[in-house]
């Protein structure tokens, strides 16, 4: 029987998931961004021109469906047409939201490729389009804060967050319609998240307040609202938001069975859309790795070669440094799950007699690169009921909370 932090290990899979399934929950937003205001209710037919529609998801379809240099460039000469082809005089809201999802899907494609300056520079230039529907720019507000969370830029995130919530004093909270509920949710959702990557769950608390009955709580909201409870060693309510997004999930990706089937549903489909080599695979198999070392230990058996397997695959797809390599405070992304990877290698290693020398010398660089404020490596790689420290996994921000 798995603890249940390890049951909870739908929280990490649930967020992995959501990242390579569902556009906004990654806060760089992924290929289904502009379709997910569609689907979703949030922009209806007449406020978007169905031509910029067409154009987005054959560019979107373009590039996912190689994911080569030459089909990048090619979608992202369609969204430049695209942009370019509505009207620089309006000002109305159809061509303000049309130019906001082409905005969306051109950061998507960049942030995807790793270009995160450009990206950022088209999610900047959303907040320029006054007439644009609140989610567009809330959305653009949430991947800006969410892209320098993933680049450890913590302090900027924080400010970022508070822009995002300024937006909601422009519109009419008391006659807000679906769409609104949903901006507003994300908006506070996003500064909670700042807070919870700083260890501060005092002060992200004021932002789920009413979260529970919110009609607004769905997707990346709600995803963040559980992380929260989660680290508040909430677990029963946890596993009731986390479900939640699941069962979305679900809908689009079929049933995820237990947490190994999970994480290997959201392994298979992370390949898919971003390709073997991303570094967001490397996350969903620290995740596994993790599990199958607990499991391990649970279990008195030995799957050092399971183990060791997905280690290494993680740490090399998260570009981890070289060990030999001093770390300084300018190297920022991913380092909280490339530490937790290593931390998790070295104890495999530390076991085996011919391996400790190798292992503790990788212990101590996991150590000394582990930034987290809240908790210690220790504390992270050591999963039981009786902790008092909890990590929580985010794949969309590519860090432990």
């Amino acid at each position: 029987m798995l603890p249940s932090s390890l049951k909870l290990s739908r929280a990490a899979t649930a967020t992995v998931a959501r990242t390579v399934q569902l556009g906004l929950a990654s806060f760089k937003p992924s290929s289904s961004t502009p379709y997910r205001l569609i689907h979703d209710g949030i922009i209806k037919g007449p406020n978007v021109n169905p031509v910029a529609l067409q154009m987005i998801d054959y560019a979107l379809s373009l590039a996912k469906s190689k994911k080569s240099d030459e089909s990048h460039a090619q979608a992202m000469l369609v969204l430049e047409q695209c942009l370019s082809s509505q009207s620089s005089e309006s000002q109305d809201v159809v061509t303000h939201n049309s130019k906001g999802m082409v905005l969306l899907a051109m950061s998507s494609l960049l942030s995807a490729r790793g270009n995160y300056d450009d990206a950022m520079e088209k999610l900047q230039n959303i907040q320029d389009l006054v007439h644009s529907h609140l989610d567009v720019r809330v959305a653009a507000m949430e991947a800006l804060t969410g892209i320098n969370l993933e680049m450890g830029n913590d302090d900027t995130s924080s400010v970022l967050a508070d822009k995002c919530l300024e937006l909601l004093g422009k519109v009419d909270l008391k006659n807000s319609d679906e769409g609104s509920e949903v901006a507003i949710a994300r908006a506070k959702a996003i500064k909670g998240l700042t807070e919870l990557v700083q260890g501060n769950l005092e002060s992200a608390e004021p932002f789920f307040q009413g979260f529970l009955d919110n009609k607004g709580c769905i997707g990346n909201a709600a995803l963040t609202y559980g992380e929260f409870l989660h680290a508040t060693r909430n677990f029963s309510l946890a596993k009731d938001i986390y479900q939640k997004v699941i069962q979305e999930l679900e809908v689009h990706m079929g049933n995820f069975g237990n947490a190994e089937e999970t994480l290997t549903t959201a392994l298979n489909r992370a390949e898919q859309l971003f390709g073997s080599h991303h570094p967001k695979v490397g996350v969903v198999l620290t995740c596994l790795a993790l599990m199958f070392q607990h499991k391990a230990k649970q279990e008195h058996s030995s799957s050092l070669l399971i183990q060791e397997g997905l280690y290494r695959r993680a740490i090399d797809l998260l570009k981890a440094p070289p060990l030999d390599l001093e770390v300084n405070r300018t190297m920022r992304s991913r380092m909280d799950i490339i530490a937790l990877a290593r931390g998790g290698y070295a104890e495999t290693l530390c076991i085996q007699e011919n391996r400790k020398r190798e292992g503790e010398k990788m212990k101590r660089w996991a150590e000394a690169t582990w930034r987290n404020r809240s908790l210690s490596l220790s504390e992270a790689l050591k999963i039981s009921d009786s902790s008092n420290r909890m990590p929580v996994v985010d794949a969309r921000i590519v860090r432990a909370l």
